[in-house]
């Protein structure tokens, strides 16, 4: 079983506007490939001709029985509209969870701005997660994204499920402890590379992934996902292959602890 908990279908190279449903079809050709069972479509914090909107994509899956929605909300543009639409969503379980981008916009996450977003996790008992780290656009302030901001949150809201993306690459020590820390707090470690890992950056990473399961303890915390379509599938499995880990600790990474943290329901899900 493999469950992938970070992908796109946001056109990044923008020369051309790519359909919602021809971008949902190459996810799924890429899953098929590549023997992913599910994904996790994370939405943008901003709705264009390239970037679908939440809506847009509950509404694409809703036959798609492997995938399933995490919705961007927006530090800047939230409004009570956006409140309205997120609760019926939450309530009728068509997203997964919520997906905030400190770096990209200028906010620190535990900003009181975000308190009923955050108070909504709660009640409808789904996780939050936040960009962290480096920031794909070269205008981002990753002041913003240092993942040692969210120890802050975890803190304050204990109840509060909190997943840092990217485990904070570059302080990846930094994510380490703030999950050893919290136990309220998860990473996944998607989007380490744009394209393919290189052999020499693959043993880099390698020993930093390890290095954090051995300060951090058993991986209950670690989340597979890739950054797709910025990340290649094929190569993050290969890498993830050659981790020095037993199999039961290999396995809680690769689906366990998302089933569990995001409510997968993975009788469904077709071999």
């Amino acid at each position: 079983m493999i469950i992938d908990v970070h992908t796109h279908i946001n056109n990044y190279h923008e020369d051309r506007v790519v359909s919602l449903d021809d971008s949902l079809n190459k996810l799924t050709d890429t899953m098929a490939e590549n023997n992913v069972d599910y994904s996790l479509v994370l939405s943008s914090y901003k709705v264009n001709e390239h970037r679908p909107s939440t809506k847009s994509v509950v509404e694409a899956i809703s036959n798609r029985d492997n995938l399933g929605v995490v919705a961007g909300v927006s530090y800047l543009n939230y409004d009570y509209k956006d409140l309205r639409e997120l609760s019926e969503f939450l309530d009728a379980g068509l997203i997964k969870g919520l997906k905030f981008y400190p770096g990209y916009e200028p906010f620190y996450p535990n900003d009181i701005r975000f308190k009923v977003m955050y108070d909504m996790a709660i009640e409808f008992d789904v996780p939050v997660m936040f960009h962290s780290g480096d920031t794909y656009a070269p205008n981002g302030k990753i002041k913003f994204s240092h993942p040692i901001h969210i120890d802050d949150l975890a803190v304050d809201y204990p109840d509060l499920k909190i997943v840092i993306c990217h485990v904070g690459n570059p302080w990846i020590k930094d994510c380490m402890e703030v999950v050893y820390k919290n136990e309220n707090v998860h990473a996944d470690i998607s989007g380490l590379v744009l394209g393919d890992f290189n052999e020499k950056f693959e043993r880099y990473m390698k020993k930093e992934i390890e290095e954090m399961i051995t300060y951090a303890g058993d991986p209950k915390y670690l989340l597979y996902g890739t950054d797709w379509p910025i990340s290649n599938m094929k190569s993050y499995l290969k890498f993830m292959d050659q981790l020095d880990l037993a199999d039961d600790k290999k396995e809680l990474i690769m689906w366990k602890n998302a089933a569990d943290l995001f409510k997968i329901d993975i009788s469904k899900l077709k071999k």
